[in-house]
């Protein structure tokens, strides 16, 4: 499989692989967190097996300022969640459907206990998606298409699989945090800074300090 056929093709699969999970938010004991788990795996799965090169940047990042990167990610999750926070309460006041559209992203925790939900966004969906977002998609989309369509395209991407959801709350949020974190891998280059900012963001504002209620 060539290199661009590779990206198509994996494209795709992320596409027929999240937009049912936002659709269907799962089914029977196969919730929500756990399809997002799995859905996330096997595109990993696929980075590691087709991409050598995805696997040696991700080496080569944890072997250069570690502490550094690591620093930076977690300001730049703060950042964000203060981006939120204001954004939540204009939302709140200028929409009139804001305030359901966000109760029913936090709908998604009443499908699973707070302390799995927490491990699996510390443990594969925080880190795993800014593996194959921004490092196997948006790489790979930057050295086709040139940096800055590369990051655009995979951020349109990343906001268009939500779309399922039918939330605009939702889908608005998704756009945000792709330009964020798509602009953040574009400067830097470190994933290891965009797995502390994402996974941190994460836990941040669905579990410790959410805004809703």
């Amino acid at each position: 499989m060539n290199t661009k056929n590779l990206t198509r093709n994996v494209s795709w699969l992320a596409i027929a692989l999240f937009i049912p999970l936002f659709v269907t938010r799962g089914f029977g004991q196969f919730d929500f967190w756990w399809w997002m788990a799995l859905n996330i795996a096997i595109l990993l799965i696929i980075a590691a097996t087709f991409d050598p090169g995805w696997r040696s940047d991700v080496s080569k990042d944890l072997k250069e300022r570690v502490l550094q990167k690591i620093g930076i990610g977690l300001l730049s999750a703060l950042g964000l969640y203060v981006v939120f926070y204001i954004g939540n309460v204009v939302s709140r006041t200028i929409f009139t459907f804001a305030q359901s559209g966000i109760e029913n992203v936090y709908a998604f925790k009443e499908s699973a206990p707070p302390l799995r939900i927490a491990l699996l966004m510390l443990l594969l969906i925080g880190p795993g998606e800014e593996l194959f977002w921004r490092g196997f998609l948006q790489r790979r989309f930057q050295m086709e298409k040139g940096p800055f369509r590369g990051f655009l395209l995979a951020t349109l991407l990343y906001t268009a699989v939500h779309l399922g959801s039918g939330n605009v709350m939702l889908v608005l949020a998704a756009g945000i945090c792709g330009l964020f974190w798509g602009f953040l891998y574009l400067r830097t280059g470190s994933l290891l800074l965009n797995v502390v900012s994402h996974t941190v963001w994460d836990v941040t504002i669905f579990l410790l300090f959410p805004m809703h209620g």
